[in-house]
């Protein structure tokens, strides 16, 4: 039972740095946006942003 209260705690910082990369493309997201529809759009792009920042790591780096 230690080990995972050890392994647990290792995750902390990074969870306030993924929190602010959502938050940020939040912001960008909506707005940009120039529609309501596009805000909405925004919000679920926002949901999923770091699968858009792997797809073009990847495709900077050739993979």
């Amino acid at each position: 039972m230690s080990d995972n209260i050890k392994n647990h705690a290792k995750g902390k910082g990074n969870e306030g740095l993924y929190c602010l990369g959502g938050l940020g493309a939040l912001v960008y997201y909506v707005t940009t946006a120039s529609s309501f529809w596009l805000g909405v759009l925004g919000i679920l792009k926002a949901m999923v942003w770091p699968a858009f920042f792997v797809y073009e790591i990847l495709k900077f780096i050739g993979v």
